[in-house]
């Protein structure tokens, strides 16, 4: 007997070792099943995770098929339909897949062996149930809460329920419902720093400046436990972006697309399942570096998949990183403009910006007038992750991000007309309306920022006291963005606060260790854009 017991365990032992792969992290989830279909389901958990989403619903489809009768690979295949970060819920779809177990939700629960696996049953049976996502939402993160008050030594309850909660801060940064998740998270990260859900929930947990610091051991974490799974490579680089470290951004992004473009290759799939959000991070990673050559020939790659495909996710990704190189290098060429979607309120900005830049009296009034259209509110449908970050994502309404790029351009026009005082005063409005947004991670959704462009103005106008306040206030929002240091280099300069200016300068030669001579057209900071005076 006692042989027999030591045999099962150092099979059982293997069988767990042998479906976690170091390259995906680990974790400790006993089940029922045993043998492929354990294997399968250990591996579809590590993939849901990293929120590799259709890998993991592949695995679990894998285990069902080892073991039809296994009811928590359905769960887990129910699992991938929900992306709580993204705000995204495929209820009918997840209602299918549970649909295989059996048909009543009574039937469901009455497969699973245990009161743990009967749990994690029922809590998914509450998120994919009839109703409102936000009310939904929050009933499953509650049931989450239980199955963990129930089984404090689950380390996937815990996990889970601070993914729940962190799915309930609905379309905003609620820093009391992300400092919740992150206190679940930290203790399933102290008792096993290589689980990939407890340090990418960390991650998204601190990715704002003000908590980024909290995150740096987390992000230097992840990749290395979960070399695998390209989101893991990509997630460290929420924490660099939020303070500011660009080297660290683009490795992290490079080794992203890399490892997705292997997966591409290796699965022989489509244009449209390349890492285009990857893409964009690190193109936005050069242009803060000053390497304008690479990141032009990531654009030039975004504008041949866009043209290959013609895919809303693909131009919508196109869109965002033409709108990034046009205002990074003060409105040099990005190519085919036709290509990307140009009807959002971000594009309307560029195109009004860029005119504005090269002095042009129509541009700004165009696309003002454009504004006056249903459609230029429009949010884009694009995949929030899988592509480039829309316009609209986490707090931002479509109305709230379309009031600054109007008050922006409005500034502008102003400021053309010769109305200077009430140029400044409607900047200034649009900085404090882009303030009152909740802050999202990643480049920034007002792609021009509030405070960096006052600050600019204001500079050209030869206030630089007031222009320096506006500078620190935009590097306070994106710490390191290389055109606020600039700025705040040049006001302060002109302010004689040496102090500050050395700080800003020293910054700025860190970010531009590796620049390449700015691109044709690129016009430096603090000279007078036509009829700005």
């Amino acid at each position: 007997m006692k042989i027999r017991f030591l045999g099962a365990a150092l099979w059982t032992l293997a069988a767990a070792l042998s479906a976690q792969p170091s390259e995906l992290g680990r974790i400790d989830f006993p089940t029922s099943a045993s043998g492929p279909a354990r294997e399968h389901f250990l591996r579809g958990v590590l993939l849901l995770h990293s929120f590799e989403y259709d890998d993991a619903a592949e695995e679990f489809q894998a285990a069902q098929a080892a073991d039809p009768a296994f009811a928590l690979a359905y769960w887990g295949e129910a699992m991938t339909k929900n992306h709580p970060i993204w705000m995204e819920r495929d209820a009918e779809a997840a209602r299918k897949v549970l649909g295989r177990l059996a048909g009543t939700r009574d039937d469901r629960l009455a497969k699973a062996p245990s009161g743990r696996e009967r749990g994690y049953l029922e809590a998914v049976e509450i998120l994919f149930a009839e109703g409102e996502k936000r009310d939904r939402d929050l009933a499953y993160a509650e049931a989450m809460e239980r199955l963990h008050e129930r089984y404090p030594t689950d380390l996937e309850a815990q996990s889970f329920y601070a993914l729940a909660l962190l799915g309930t801060s609905q379309r905003s940064r609620d820093f009391s419902i992300y400092m919740k998740a992150a206190a679940q998270a930290e203790e399933v990260f102290a008792k096993n720093p290589s689980h990939p859900g407890a340090v990418h929930y960390l991650i998204h947990s601190y990715d704002d400046p003000v908590h980024a610091p909290l995150g740096l051991r987390p992000a230097r974490v992840y990749a290395r436990i979960a070399p695998a799974a390209a989101h893991a490579l990509h997630m460290p680089s929420h924490i660099f972006l939020a303070s500011g470290m660009w080297d660290d951004v683009a490795s992290s992004n490079e080794a992203s697309w890399e490892a997705a473009e292997a997966r591409v290759e290796r699965k022989r799939l489509g244009v449209d399942e390349r890492n285009f959000h990857a893409l964009f991070w690190l193109e936005y990673a050069y242009l803060q570096q000053g390497r304008f050559r690479e990141a032009r020939k990531l654009l030039s790659t975004m504008e041949g998949d866009a043209r290959k495909s013609g895919s809303v996710r693909a131009r919508s990704s196109l869109s965002s990183m033409q709108a990034a190189f046009r205002i990074e290098t003060a409105c040099a060429g990005a190519g085919d403009s036709s290509l990307s979607a140009g009807t959002e309120p971000r594009d309307l900005f560029v195109a009004g910006f860029c005119g504005w830049k090269k002095g042009s009296l129509t541009g700004i009034a165009s696309a003002l007038a454009e504004f006056e259209k249903p459609e230029s509110g429009k949010e884009s449908d694009a995949h929030a992750h899988g592509g480039a970050m829309p316009t609209y994502r986490g707090g931002s309404t479509n109305a709230s991000v379309a009031g600054v790029f109007r008050k922006q351009l409005e500034a502008l026009s102003l400021l053309q007309k010769g109305q200077t005082a009430a140029a400044l005063a409607r900047a200034g409005e649009a900085a404090a309306a882009e303030d009152a947004m909740s802050f999202e991670f990643g480049p920034p959704t007002i792609v021009k920022p509030s405070h960096e462009l006052l600050g600019e103005l204001l500079l050209s106008l030869g206030r630089a006291a007031q222009a320096q306040k506006e500078f620190d206030a935009a590097l306070a929002r994106a710490p390191g963005r290389t055109l606020s240091l600039l700025g705040a280099m040049r006001a302060a300069t002109e302010t004689k606060d040496m102090v500050a200016s050395d700080e800003a300068a020293r910054k700025l030669r860190e970010n531009r260790r590796r620049a390449d001579p700015a691109p044709s057209g690129f016009v430096p900071l603090g000279e007078a854009a036509p009829g700005s005076r």
